[in-house]
Protein backbone atom coordinates (compact mmCIF):
# COMPACT_ATOMS: atom_id res chain seq x y z
CA UNK A 1 0.00 0.00 0.00
CA UNK A 2 2.11 2.92 -1.22
CA UNK A 3 2.17 6.11 0.72
CA UNK A 4 1.33 8.18 -2.35
CA UNK A 5 -1.96 6.31 -2.67
CA UNK A 6 -3.00 7.39 0.80
CA UNK A 7 -3.30 11.19 0.76
CA UNK A 8 -6.62 11.21 2.53
CA UNK A 9 -10.26 10.56 1.91
CA UNK A 10 -12.32 11.85 -0.98
CA UNK A 11 -13.62 15.36 -0.32
CA UNK A 12 -16.01 15.51 2.59
CA UNK A 13 -17.51 18.89 1.58
CA UNK A 14 -21.26 19.10 2.25
CA UNK A 15 -23.31 17.99 -0.71
CA UNK A 16 -25.77 20.40 -2.28
CA UNK A 17 -28.66 17.98 -1.88
CA UNK A 18 -32.19 18.13 -0.50
CA UNK A 19 -32.35 17.32 3.21
CA UNK A 20 -33.89 13.89 2.67
CA UNK A 21 -31.07 12.92 0.32
CA UNK A 22 -28.48 14.36 2.71
CA UNK A 23 -29.93 12.23 5.50
CA UNK A 24 -29.83 9.13 3.29
CA UNK A 25 -26.27 9.97 2.31
CA UNK A 26 -25.23 10.20 5.97
CA UNK A 27 -26.89 6.85 6.71
CA UNK A 28 -25.11 5.26 3.75
CA UNK A 29 -21.79 6.68 4.87
CA UNK A 30 -22.31 5.34 8.39
CA UNK A 31 -23.22 1.89 7.06
CA UNK A 32 -20.04 1.87 5.00
CA UNK A 33 -17.96 2.88 8.02
CA UNK A 34 -19.56 0.19 10.18
CA UNK A 35 -19.01 -2.46 7.52
CA UNK A 36 -15.42 -1.41 6.92
CA UNK A 37 -14.56 -1.36 10.62
CA UNK A 38 -16.11 -4.80 11.11
CA UNK A 39 -14.10 -6.25 8.23
CA UNK A 40 -10.87 -4.77 9.58
CA UNK A 41 -11.57 -6.26 13.01
CA UNK A 42 -12.35 -9.65 11.51
CA UNK A 43 -9.54 -10.00 8.99
CA UNK A 44 -7.28 -6.97 8.96
CA UNK A 45 -6.54 -4.83 5.92
CA UNK A 46 -6.50 -7.89 3.65
CA UNK A 47 -10.22 -8.41 4.30
CA UNK A 48 -11.06 -4.87 3.23
CA UNK A 49 -12.17 -4.55 -0.38
CA UNK A 50 -14.63 -2.12 -1.88
CA UNK A 51 -16.85 -4.95 -3.13
CA UNK A 52 -17.00 -6.72 0.24
CA UNK A 53 -17.60 -3.46 2.12
CA UNK A 54 -20.46 -2.63 -0.24
CA UNK A 55 -22.01 -6.07 0.20
CA UNK A 56 -21.67 -5.93 4.00
CA UNK A 57 -23.15 -2.42 4.11
CA UNK A 58 -25.99 -3.29 1.74
CA UNK A 59 -25.08 -0.55 -0.73
CA UNK A 60 -23.82 -0.54 -4.30
CA UNK A 61 -20.14 -0.70 -5.16
CA UNK A 62 -20.63 2.61 -6.94
CA UNK A 63 -21.80 4.23 -3.71
CA UNK A 64 -18.54 3.30 -2.01
CA UNK A 65 -16.41 4.50 -4.92
CA UNK A 66 -18.29 7.79 -5.20
CA UNK A 67 -17.77 8.58 -1.52
CA UNK A 68 -14.30 7.20 -0.90
CA UNK A 69 -12.57 6.27 -4.13
CA UNK A 70 -10.35 3.18 -4.02
CA UNK A 71 -9.45 0.86 -1.13
CA UNK A 72 -6.56 3.00 0.07
CA UNK A 73 -8.72 6.10 0.37
CA UNK A 74 -11.46 4.11 2.05
CA UNK A 75 -8.90 2.82 4.56
CA UNK A 76 -7.69 6.38 5.17
CA UNK A 77 -11.25 7.52 5.86
CA UNK A 78 -11.87 4.60 8.18
CA UNK A 79 -8.72 5.35 10.16
CA UNK A 80 -9.51 9.07 10.36
CA UNK A 81 -13.03 8.34 11.59
CA UNK A 82 -11.71 5.83 14.13
CA UNK A 83 -8.98 8.06 15.52
CA UNK A 84 -11.39 10.97 15.86
CA UNK A 85 -13.89 8.80 17.72
CA UNK A 86 -11.12 7.33 19.87
CA UNK A 87 -9.94 10.80 20.91
CA UNK A 88 -13.46 11.94 21.70
CA UNK A 89 -14.02 8.83 23.82
CA UNK A 90 -10.86 9.34 25.86
CA UNK A 91 -11.89 12.92 26.64
CA UNK A 92 -15.41 11.76 27.49
CA UNK A 93 -14.02 9.17 29.91
CA UNK A 94 -11.81 11.81 31.50
CA UNK A 95 -14.54 14.39 31.95
CA UNK A 96 -17.29 11.96 32.98
CA UNK A 97 -15.15 10.26 35.60
CA UNK A 98 -16.15 11.08 39.19
CA UNK A 99 -12.43 11.58 39.78
CA UNK A 100 -12.47 14.57 37.41
CA UNK A 101 -13.98 16.58 40.27
CA UNK A 102 -11.88 14.97 42.99
CA UNK A 103 -9.37 17.20 44.74
CA UNK A 104 -7.23 14.18 45.64
CA UNK A 105 -4.28 14.05 43.19
CA UNK A 106 -4.01 10.27 43.53
CA UNK A 107 -7.64 9.90 42.46
CA UNK A 108 -7.12 12.23 39.51
CA UNK A 109 -4.15 10.16 38.32
CA UNK A 110 -6.16 6.96 38.70
CA UNK A 111 -8.94 8.46 36.59
CA UNK A 112 -6.51 9.56 33.88
CA UNK A 113 -4.89 6.15 33.61
CA UNK A 114 -8.27 4.42 33.59
CA UNK A 115 -9.53 6.74 30.84
CA UNK A 116 -6.70 5.72 28.53
CA UNK A 117 -6.63 2.03 29.41
CA UNK A 118 -10.39 1.53 29.20
CA UNK A 119 -10.55 3.19 25.80
CA UNK A 120 -7.77 0.95 24.52
CA UNK A 121 -9.59 -2.08 25.88
CA UNK A 122 -12.89 -1.07 24.28
CA UNK A 123 -11.29 -0.78 20.82
CA UNK A 124 -8.40 -3.21 21.02
CA UNK A 125 -9.20 -5.20 17.87
CA UNK A 126 -9.30 -2.18 15.57
CA UNK A 127 -6.38 -0.54 17.36
CA UNK A 128 -4.29 -3.63 16.68
CA UNK A 129 -5.06 -3.46 12.95
CA UNK A 130 -3.96 0.16 12.62
CA UNK A 131 -0.92 -0.24 14.87
CA UNK A 132 0.36 -3.16 12.83
CA UNK A 133 -0.36 -1.32 9.57
CA UNK A 134 1.56 1.66 10.91
CA UNK A 135 4.76 -0.39 11.09
CA UNK A 136 4.77 -0.67 7.29
CA UNK A 137 2.83 2.37 6.06
CA UNK A 138 3.95 5.93 6.73
CA UNK A 139 0.51 7.46 6.18
CA UNK A 140 -1.12 5.15 8.70
CA UNK A 141 1.70 5.92 11.15
CA UNK A 142 1.30 9.68 10.69
CA UNK A 143 -2.43 9.55 11.36
CA UNK A 144 -1.92 7.35 14.41
CA UNK A 145 0.89 9.55 15.72
CA UNK A 146 -1.22 12.70 15.50
CA UNK A 147 -4.07 10.99 17.33
CA UNK A 148 -1.72 9.67 20.02
CA UNK A 149 -0.16 13.09 20.58
CA UNK A 150 -3.63 14.61 20.89
CA UNK A 151 -4.45 11.95 23.48
CA UNK A 152 -1.33 12.91 25.39
CA UNK A 153 -2.39 16.55 25.43
CA UNK A 154 -5.80 15.59 26.81
CA UNK A 155 -4.12 13.41 29.45
CA UNK A 156 -1.90 16.35 30.43
CA UNK A 157 -4.85 18.75 30.70
CA UNK A 158 -6.72 16.32 32.91
CA UNK A 159 -3.70 16.04 35.21
CA UNK A 160 -3.35 19.81 35.62
CA UNK A 161 -4.64 19.70 39.26
CA UNK A 162 -1.84 17.24 40.05
CA UNK A 163 0.97 19.59 38.99
CA UNK A 164 1.60 21.15 42.46
CA UNK A 165 1.95 17.67 43.94
CA UNK A 166 4.41 16.14 41.45
CA UNK A 167 7.71 15.33 43.16
CA UNK A 168 9.78 15.00 39.99
CA UNK A 169 12.17 17.95 39.49
CA UNK A 170 10.93 18.40 35.91
CA UNK A 171 7.14 18.29 36.11
CA UNK A 172 6.41 18.42 32.38
CA UNK A 173 8.91 15.69 31.64
CA UNK A 174 7.33 13.54 34.34
CA UNK A 175 3.78 14.06 33.05
CA UNK A 176 4.88 13.35 29.49
CA UNK A 177 6.63 10.17 30.59
CA UNK A 178 3.58 9.08 32.57
CA UNK A 179 1.47 9.21 29.41
CA UNK A 180 4.15 7.46 27.38
CA UNK A 181 4.26 4.69 29.97
CA UNK A 182 0.48 4.18 30.03
CA UNK A 183 0.23 4.36 26.25
CA UNK A 184 3.12 1.95 25.71
CA UNK A 185 1.77 -0.67 28.12
CA UNK A 186 -1.72 -0.49 26.62
CA UNK A 187 -0.37 -0.61 23.06
CA UNK A 188 1.76 -3.62 23.96
CA UNK A 189 -1.29 -5.41 25.35
CA UNK A 190 -3.34 -4.58 22.25
CA UNK A 191 -0.71 -5.84 19.80
CA UNK A 192 0.75 -8.81 21.68
CA UNK A 193 -1.93 -9.91 24.09
CA UNK A 194 -1.75 -10.87 27.75
CA UNK A 195 0.95 -13.53 27.88
CA UNK A 196 3.84 -12.53 25.60
CA UNK A 197 6.28 -11.95 28.46
CA UNK A 198 4.63 -13.85 31.33
CA UNK A 199 2.21 -16.75 31.81
CA UNK A 200 0.69 -15.06 34.86
CA UNK A 201 -2.85 -13.80 34.28
CA UNK A 202 -3.20 -10.03 34.06
CA UNK A 203 -6.66 -9.07 32.79
CA UNK A 204 -7.37 -5.50 31.71
CA UNK A 205 -8.90 -4.33 35.03
CA UNK A 206 -5.88 -5.54 37.00
CA UNK A 207 -3.51 -4.13 34.41
CA UNK A 208 -5.23 -0.76 34.77
CA UNK A 209 -4.98 -0.88 38.56
CA UNK A 210 -1.27 -1.71 38.49
CA UNK A 211 -0.59 1.00 35.93
CA UNK A 212 -2.41 3.57 38.03
CA UNK A 213 -0.45 2.54 41.13
CA UNK A 214 2.81 2.79 39.19
CA UNK A 215 2.03 6.26 37.85
CA UNK A 216 0.92 7.47 41.29
CA UNK A 217 4.18 6.24 42.78
CA UNK A 218 6.21 7.85 40.00
CA UNK A 219 4.49 11.23 40.17
CA UNK A 220 3.59 11.51 43.84
CA UNK A 221 5.92 9.13 45.63
CA UNK A 222 2.84 7.30 46.90
CA UNK A 223 3.21 3.61 47.62
CA UNK A 224 0.28 1.36 46.70
CA UNK A 225 -2.00 0.43 49.60
CA UNK A 226 -0.68 -2.47 51.61
CA UNK A 227 2.94 -2.04 50.50
CA UNK A 228 5.49 -2.43 53.28
CA UNK A 229 7.75 0.55 53.89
Amino acid sequence: MPDSAYPGAVSQAPLDLPRARQARSRVTRELIFQAGAALLEEGGAEALTVAVVAARAGVSVGSVYRRFGDKDRLLASLQADFTQSFGVEIIRRFTSSPRARDADPAAVITGAVAGVAETFQAHQRLMRVFMLLGTANEAVLREGTEASVDGGRAFRRFLDPVVPHVRHPDVETALDFAFRLVYAVCAHRVVHGEHLESPRPLPWPRLTEELAATVRLYLLGELPAGTAT
